[in-house]
């Protein structure tokens, strides 16, 4: 089943029936806020405001093991979520809707970015972080409705609350990112070792602030107005793909723990067994 996390300005899913709403707590506390189930076009899916109903959350008290553990435990096997990014390369244009295959975490470090530890060990690959199938059938959709999409390109997430500095921004281009952002590290990574197929749709808000022009530069009041007059072409986007048949994630994504755990079953306790179980789905 698919899932779809909603950012700024995406706090519910116009056109969805819902059939449930899902609030119960998880083992890593609370999620942002209730998991919508219903149905889209008579698609089954999942819906979740990351930022929380009216955008309560700052990307840093986003808890993004909770999220992405509800959605699972809800059946989703794989994520698509919609983020403004600002663009580090020209050719991406404010408007534009880019899809990342690539990510550099340039967060801090204070963000909960594991679901292992604590008495259960696992490393997972996050070479190739996003599911390609996902990524190929969105952009697929956005030709068909001929939205410009790029993909291909590397996501650069960065702490937060504050946008950032020049010489940041000239650092990260220099560093061969083409986006960046606050929230999609550690989700991405949250999701492979779920066994979640993931991607996520930026759309493009600003040039953040490496170019001379300042008024290219990030602004609240700039990305507010520019993400406004996006959504309604991120929403059009999202019916054609999902009317169009969603793809079934790739099995090496859907078994990504099987190699991965180095902690035996007999060594873990009832309550990370039971955890465990859900992400193992």
């Amino acid at each position: 089943m698919l899932a779809i996390i909603g950012g700024t300005g995406l706090y519910d899913l116009p056109g969805m029936t819902i059939d449930e709403n899902l609030d119960a707590p998880t083992p890593f506390g609370e999620p942002s806020g209730v998991v919508q189930r219903g149905r889209l076009h008579g698609v089954p899916l999942l819906f979740l405001a990351r930022h929380g109903k009216g955008h309560r959350l700052l990307p840093h008290e986003v808890n993004y093991r909770a999220n992405v553990f509800a959605l699972k435990r809800a059946g989703a096997t794989q994520i698509l979520g919609f983020s403004a990014v600002g663009s580090l390369a020209q050719h991406i244009e404010p408007g534009h809707f880019a899809m990342p295959e690539q990510y550099f975490d340039w967060t801090r470090g204070t963000r909960e970015r594991s679901f292992f530890g604590g008495g259960v060990a696992a490393h997972v690959s996050t070479a190739h972080p996003v599911s390609a199938r996902l990524v190929d059938a969105v952009a697929a959709a956005a030709q068909r409705l001929g939205l410009p999409l790029h993909r291909g390109v590397t996501y650069a997430c960065v702490e937060g609350p504050r946008l950032g500095t020049k010489a940041e921004s000239l650092f990260l281009r220099q560093a061969g990112c083409h986006l960046v952002g606050m929230t999609n590290v550690p989700e991405v990574f949250l999701a492979r070792e779920a066994q979640l197929g993931y991607a996520t749709v930026g759309i493009v808000t600003d040039y953040d602030c490496w170019l001379d022009d300042p008024n290219q530069h990030a602004s609240v009041a700039a990305i507010m107005e520019r993400y406004g007059r996006a959504l309604d072409a991120a929403k059009r986007l999202l019916d054609a793909f999902v009317t169009a048949g969603i793809p079934e994630p790739e099995p090496e994504i859907r078994s990504a723990l099987a190699s991965s755990l180095l902690t035996p079953d007999h060594a873990l306790t009832d309550a990370q067994r039971a955890w465990l179980d859900v992400l193992r789905r």
